[in-house]
C-alpha cells in the first residue's frame, strides 16, 4: 500500500493518462446516440426555409394523422422563453410567431421510425411572410431596418461604455499613437460528436429523464423546468460521455428542450440525433467580431492608453451575447499594465443562428488586435517585441483599473521561456526569405468570479463517500468533457489523503445523484471544484486522523497520515494502514459521507460598474507564444513551421493533461488563424459538413513544443489555475507577426487564407508599380 502510494503521487506529478481515456480509447465509451434507444422514438425538427419573417400558417394536421407519428408540437406548446442569462431570455424552443434566422426550429415530430419522421415533416403546412433580412452588423443597425426583437432599438443586444484612467492624457504622453482596423470571421466548435438528446417522460411517475450532451447540466435542468413548467424535483439529467464541447454547449440547446417537448407529447422515450449540417446551425459559436483599436506608446515601449471599439455579430437571440461584449473588453485588463483604457462595444442582433461561448469566450479577437498593433508599433520604434511585452509587466498581487484581482503571474518566466527555446535573438530577422518568426501573449479567466445564477450557493460542492470496501467515491456535478476534470478531482483527493489514485472513483454529472455544479465553462472547474475537492477531502481526513488516533492512543494533532499509512510522528512507532483504519471508521455509523464547497470571496467578485462582475476570477493563466512559418508568395499559402508556447497554469496537478490542452489551445488557435470561416448564402451555412468547413488536419501538423511555468497560485487548489485556453489567444496574432516578419506585409483579416495573402501581395505589388510610375513622371 505504502509502496503504491508513493508510486501514484511520483506519477501525478510527470502526468498521469485521463481516468476514462481507457474507455475511449478501446470504443467502450457510450454517447448519447449510443444509449439504449431501442424503444425509443425518433425525433425530427422542421426548420424555417427563410431567414426572417411572420409565421402566417402552420398545419400539423396531416403530419398528425399520418401512420407511425406519436407527437407532434409546435411553438404553441410552449409559451416559456429560456436562455443562459436570466435577464436575456428571448427565445423560445420552437419559434412563436415569428422566424429570426434561416434553420429555426418551427415544429417538431416524434415517430416510429426516421423515415416517417421525415414523411411527416414534409406534411406540415408552413407560411411565412417575409422581412428584410440582415445578414451583417453594419445593414442591422441601419435607421430604417426592422427591428429583431422592438424592445432592442437599432437592433443592439447590449452596448458597452468603459473608461478607466485618463485617455486622453494617456495619448498625449505617448511618442507614437497607431489605430488599426480588423475583421476576425465567425468561427464554429465543429467538435466531434453531433449534437444528440435522448429523453424519457414516466406518464405514471410525472417524471423526466434527459441524457444529452450538454456541458452545464445544471442550467438545462432549469430550463427544462421552465420551458416544461414542472417542479424541478421532476427532472433528473445526465451527462453520457461527450465528444467535444469548447463552448457549444455551454447553454441550454433548443434540440435538447425539443427532444423533451416531444417525449412528454408522446409519454415515452424520444431520441433526437441532430445531422452535422443541423449541429452548424445550432452553433452558438465564435461571432464575426469587427476591431477598431488605438494605441499609444513611448520610445521605450511603455504603453500610455488604448482605445478600443468593437462590433459583434451577435444572430437573432441574445444567449451569451451581453457576456461576450463586456468580456471583450474587460479582458484588455489584467496581462499589461495599461495606465488608461477606453472600450465601446456593440452585440448587434442579425438574421442568422445565434452566436455564443467559445474557448477563450470573448477574448481572442480583441487580443488577435491588440498584440498585432503592438507588434507594428514595436517595429516602428525600434523595439523588440519581448523587450515591449516586458516594459509592460503587471506586480502580483495586484488589483487592475477596473478592478479584477490578480494573485499570481507567470508571464514574465513564460516570455523567457519561449524566446529561450526558439532561440529568438539568434534567428529574429536572420531567417531565409519567406520565413519568418512572431510572437504574443495571451491569458485567461479561472472561472468567473460570479455565477450566471446567482443564489448564495457555494460556486462547487463535491461529496465523498467511503464505505467497507476502503475506496473512496467522489461525486460532483462538474462535466467532464475530454478536459479532464474528473482525473483532476481524482488526483486532488487522492494528494489531499496521500492515498493511491486507484482508490478514488469519480461519479459525474448526474443530477440525481452528484450534488449542483454550475457546469463546464470559463475553465471554473480545476479551480473551483478542485478546491471544493481538497476541501472535502481534508475534512475525510480529519475524520480519518481522528480514528486512528484512538486506535494508537494518541492525540490527533500527533498522527500523521503519509503515503496511506497513518502513525504516530516520525512514524518509528506503530503503524496503520489505510484500510484498517476505514474499517475501525465505519464502526457504529456505518458508510461516511463528508461534504466540500467553495465560494468565491466577495473582493474576487470585480467592481462596482455596470458588468463589472464579467472578467473577474481568483487566478488568471498566462501564455506566451513563438510561431515560426513559411510563406509561398507564389500561392500565398502559409505554413506553420514550429511552434514553442509556455503556460503559467499555477501549478500542473496532472501535466500530461496540462500538455494536451496546451497543445489543444495552439490547434484551435491555428484553424482560426489559418482556414476556419463560417460564411452564408442568403443565411444558410456554406460550409455545414465537416468536409466543406475547413480545419487544421494531421497534414497540417506543426511540431509544438510545450513549457508549463508553475507560478503557484496561492488560491487554486494545490497552486493550480487553469491551463485550457490561455494559450489559445496567443497563437493567430503570434501567427500574423510571423507573416509580417516572413514577407513584410500586415494582416487584418482573420483566417490568413492564401486568397487573402495573395490579394495583400498584389496590393503591395500595384503601390510599388505606382510608385515606380509616379517617380519616373516627375
Amino acid at each position: 500500500m505504502t509502496a503504491d502510494a508513493a508510486t501514484a503521487r511520483s506519477s501525478t506529478r510527470r502526468g498521469v493518462p485521463l481516468i476514462d481515456g481507457i474507455e475511449k480509447v478501446t470504443g467502450r465509451a457510450r454517447y448519447t446516440a449510443d444509449l439504449d434507444h431501442a424503444d425509443a422514438l425518433v425525433g425530427r425538427i422542421l426548420r424555417s426555409p427563410v431567414s426572417h419573417g411572420e409565421i402566417v400558417a402552420l398545419d400539423v394536421s396531416r403530419a398528425r394523422a399520418l401512420e407511425g407519428v406519436i407527437a407532434v408540437i409546435t411553438g404553441d406548446d410552449c409559451p416559456f422563453t429560456y436562455g443562459v442569462l436570466p435577464i436575456a431570455m428571448n427565445e423560445y424552443p420552437l419559434a412563436r410567431g415569428r422566424v429570426r434566422y434561416r434553420g429555426e426550429p418551427v415544429a417538431a415530430v416524434a415517430a416510429i421510425d426516421a423515415q416517417t419522421a421525415e414523411r411527416a415533416l414534409g406534411l406540415i403546412d408552413l407560411k411565412i411572410g417575409e422581412f428584410p433580412a440582415y445578414y451583417d452588423s453594419e445593414a442591422a443597425r441601419t435607421e430604417d431596418a426592422v427591428l429583431l426583437h422592438d424592445n432592442k432599438p437599432g437592433n443592439v443586444e447590449r452596448e458597452v461604455h468603459h473608461q478607466f484612467g485618463d485617455v486622453e492624457l494617456g495619448f498625449a504622453a505617448a511618442d507614437l499613437v497607431r489605430k488599426e482596423t480588423f475583421s476576425c470571421a465567425e468561427i464554429n466548435h465543429a467538435q466531434i460528436e453531433p449534437h444528440a438528446s435522448l429523453a424519457e417522460f414516466d406518464p405514471l411517475s410525472g417524471r423526466l429523464t434527459v441524457q444529452t450532451v450538454s456541458q452545464v447540466g445544471y442550467y438545462l435542468h432549469l430550463m427544462l423546468a421552465r420551458c416544461l413548467d414542472m417542479d424541478t424535483s421532476q427532472i433528473r439529467v445526465i451527462k453520457p460521455f461527450i465528444g467535444g464541447g469548447f463552448g457549444a454547449r455551454v447553454e441550454a440547446l433548443n434540440f435538447e428542450i425539443v427532444t423533451a417537448l416531444l417525449a412528454r407529447a408522446a409519454a415515452g422515450k424520444v431520441l433526437m440525433k441532430l445531422s452535422r449540417e443541423e449541429t452548424f446551425i445550432t452553433h452558438r459559436a465564435r461571432p464575426h467580431t469587427d476591431i477598431r483599436l488605438k494605441l499609444g506608446m513611448t520610445r521605450q515601449g511603455r504603453m500610455t492608453a488604448a482605445e478600443l471599439t468593437v462590433v459583434q455579430r451577435g444572430g437573432a437571440y441574445a444567449g451569451y451575447g451581453i457576456i461576450t461584449i463586456l468580456y471583450a473588453g474587460s479582458l484588455l485588463h489584467g496581462i499589461y499594465d495599461i495606465p488608461a483604457v477606453k472600450y465601446d462595444g456593440y452585440r448587434v442582433y442579425t438574421n442568422l443562428p445565434p452566436c455564443g461561448a467559445m474557448r477563450g469566450h470573448g477574448s481572442v479577437d480583441t487580443r488577435h488586435a491588440f498584440e498585432c498593433l503592438v507588434d507594428r508599433m514595436a517595429r516602428e520604434l525600434g523595439l523588440d517585441p519581448f523587450a515591449v511585452r516586458r516594459a509592460n509587466l503587471l506586480r502580483a498581487p495586484t488589483r487592475t483599473l477596473n478592478d479584477l484581482m490578480i494573485n499570481s503571474y507567470g508571464l514574465a518566466e513564460c516570455l523567457d521561456r519561449v524566446e529561450q527555446a526558439s532561440r529568438w535573438k539568434e534567428r529574429i530577422g536572420k531567417l531565409p526569405p519567406g520565413k519568418g518568426l512572431g510572437m504574443a501573449c495571451s491569458h485567461y479567466v479561472s472561472g468567473a468570479a460570479k455565477p450566471i445564477h446567482f443564489t448564495g450557493e457555494p460556486h462547487a460542492v463535491v461529496h465523498l463517500k467511503l464505505d467497507f470496501d476502503g475506496g473512496v467515491t467522489a461525486l460532483t456535478g462538474a462535466a467532464d468533457i475530454g478536459q479532464g476534470s474528473s482525473t483532476m478531482v481524482a488526483i486532488a483527493v487522492a494528494e489531499t489523503l496521500d492515498i493511491s489514485l486507484d482508490r478514488v472513483r469519480v461519479i459525474a454529472a448526474d443530477t440525481a445523484i452528484t450534488p449542483k455544479d454550475n457546469g463546464a465553462y470559463s475553465s471554473r472547474i480545476t479551480f473551483m471544484v478542485g478546491n471544493a475537492a481538497i476541501d472535502a477531502a481534508r475534512k475525510l481526513k480529519a475524520l480519518l486522523i481522528a480514528t486512528a488516533a484512538r486506535k494508537l492512543e494518541a492525540r490527533p494533532e500527533d498522527v500523521e497520515c503519509a503515503k496511506g499509512t497513518f502513525c504516530v510522528g516520525s512514524g518509528n512507532q506503530s503503524k496503520l494502514p489505510f484500510a484498517e483504519v476505514v474499517a475501525a471508521a465505519l464502526v457504529d455509523e456505518g458508510a461516511i459521507t463528508v461534504k466540500g464547497a467553495f465560494t468565491c470571496p466577495p473582493e474576487a467578485q470585480g467592481g462596482k460598474h455596470r458588468g463589472g462582475a464579467v472578467g473577474s476570477t481568483m487566478g488568471f493563466s498566462y501564455a506566451a507564444e513563438v510561431v515560426e512559418v513559411s510563406v509561398d508568395e507564389a500561392t500565398g499559402l502559409v505554413t506553420v513551421e514550429k511552434v514553442w508556447v509556455a503556460l503559467d497554469c499555477g501549478r500542473a496537478i496532472n501535466p500530461l493533461a496540462v500538455e494536451g490542452q496546451m497543445q489543444g489551445s495552439v490547434w484551435m488557435g491555428m484553424g482560426q488563424a489559418l482556414c476556419e470561416e463560417t460564411r452564408y448564402l442568403d443565411g444558410l451555412p456554406a460550409h455545414a459538413s465537416m468536409l466543406e468547413y475547413r480545419m487544421p488536419t494531421i497534414m497540417d501538423s506543426p511540431s509544438i513544443e510545450t513549457h508549463i511555468v508553475e507560478s503557484h497560485d496561492p488560491y487554486g487548489p494545490l497552486g493550480a489555475k487553469e491551463a485550457s485556453e490561455g494559450a489559445l489567444a496567443g497563437f493567430a496574432p503570434a501567427l500574423v507577426n510571423a507573416v509580417a516578419n516572413a514577407i513584410g506585409i500586415d494582416l487584418n483579416e482573420l483566417p490568413a487564407t492564401p486568397d487573402r495573402v495573395m490579394d495583400a501581395l498584389i496590393e503591395r505589388r500595384r503601390r510599388a508599380r505606382l510608385a515606380a510610375t509616379r517617380k519616373v513622371a516627375s
